[in-house]
This record gives C-alpha cells, sequence and structure tokens, in this order.
C-alpha cells in the first residue's frame, strides 16, 4: 500500500476553487480513500493524502498516470502559495489503538 501525501498553503480564502482543481478527472486504479486535513489554527494550511492498492513501479511508470496528476497540479497551481511535503509514501505499519 502506498499514500500520495502533499502539504500546502493555499492562497487565502481559495479553498473551494483548490478543493474542485484537486478531484481528479477519474480515479487511478488502485485508489483505496483520501483525506483532506485543515490546520486548526491555519484555514489555509492543508494537508492531502489519498492511499493507493498499487505497486511502486506502477505508479511511477504509468505514463497516463503521471500526465494526469501534471494536469491536476497545473489546476491547482493558481491556489496554491506554497506546497511543503509532497510525495509517495510507502505504509510500513498501521496502528489500530
Amino acid at each position: 500500500m502506498h499514500a500520495f501525501l502533499t502539504v500546502r498553503k493555499l492562497k487565502s480564502g481559495s479553498y473551494d476553487d483548490w478543493r474542485r482543481a484537486w478531484e481528479p478527472d477519474e480515479w487511478p486504479e488502485g485508489s483505496k480513500k483520501a483525506y483532506i486535513l485543515r490546520n486548526v489554527d491555519d484555514p489555509d494550511e492543508i494537508i492531502a493524502f489519498g492511499f493507493f492498492d498499487t505497486s511502486l513501479e506502477t505508479l511511477r511508470n504509468d505514463p497516463d498516470l503521471r500526465e494526469k496528476q501534471r494536469d491536476r497540479f497545473e489546476r491547482m497551481a493558481p491556489h496554491v502559495e506554497s506546497t511543503g511535503a509532497d510525495g509517495i509514501y510507502e505504509v510500513i505499519d498501521e496502528v489500530t489503538p
């Protein structure tokens, strides 16, 4: 299992426009669940991450997926002030309290 995770500082008041731009036209194969988190002290700071039950090789080598991701990032760009962490992460442990 892998997760795409990005931390973003949005331009003030642009969440709704960013959210529409963030939504993929079609969810990639292996998509399981996605979350968007908002900093309770700064509503323009968000974390978006989604889980994919797909091999890393597929995620990295699928030209169609790379193009769709590039298009999404271009749609989101006008609403983003800055980007922090951004990558594909391997789920190495799942903890249930």
